[in-house]
């Protein structure tokens, strides 16, 4: 029997620009903007900030933080994810933004990696978690859930029996 080709469709809301965006991913994206000025980056030299907002409006930032042994650095995702879920742990996360600044010192657009998509999926736990990724060109792109960045995902469900 000959296999079926099936398609995934995601969708997502595309603004043009920041200042099209509403006050608060304005100002999520700010924060995100202060998180990367302190990223720890000395041999990538990409810094990257993200910000997260909490169901009780609590705002947690986080930043790459690089080692010389490169398995040992942390992405800003997670750095602001397990923050989020140590400090707060009852709190759900409602949305988050992340944004870069690269070797030649400006800004730019980033994707989260596929650790980061893992995670921002465990912590989607019946909760959507809106992510807003600013593209190269300076727009932006908001999913209104993380699992639309990771259609196959792993979850509890593979390790049920």
């Amino acid at each position: 029997m000959a296999g079926k080709t099936k398609s995934i469709n995601i969708n997502y809301t595309e603004y043009e620009s920041f200042d099209d965006l509403t006050q608060d991913w304005q100002n999520l994206v700010k924060k995100a903007e202060e998180a990367c000025e302190t990223a720890y980056a000395p041999y990538s030299n990409f810094k990257v900030g993200a910000a997260l907002e909490l169901e009780n409006g609590t705002i947690i930032k986080g930043n790459n933080q690089e080692n010389a042994a490169y398995p040992s650095g942390l992405c800003a995702e997670r750095v602001a994810l397990f923050t989020a879920h140590s400090q707060y742990p009852d709190q759900k996360v409602k949305k988050i933004t992340i944004c870069a600044i690269n070797n030649e010192n400006k800004k730019t657009g980033v994707s989260p990696c596929g650790g980061c998509r893992q995670v921002m999926v465990e912590f989607s736990k019946n909760n959507n978690i809106e992510v807003l990724l600013k593209t190269k060109e300076g727009k932006f792109h908001l999913f209104t859930s993380a699992l639309d960045l990771v259609p196959f995902n792993f979850n509890k469900k593979n390790l049920d029996g």
